[in-house]
């Protein structure tokens, strides 16, 4: 998993290229960079989770 923030006060042009309309916005991407889900407005830890297992990534921690 690759989780990037993007700061839309500081970077205006992201938010007209990812197509936000609301603060905070999370996108899904696949492996291909296309776009698998898009929430808008607050998402939970438990609830990004959630559905990171409902698209099948592995949510559990390497052991080290």
């Amino acid at each position: 998993i690759d989780v990037e923030f993007i700061d839309v006060w500081k970077n205006k042009s992201a938010g007209d290229e990812y197509g936000l309309r609301v603060i905070p916005t999370q996108i899904f991407f696949d492996a291909d960079g296309k776009e698998v889900f898009r929430h808008e407005g607050f998402f939970s830890r438990e609830d990004i989770l959630a559905k990171w297992k409902e698209l099948g990534v592995n949510t559990t921690p390497a052991r080290k």
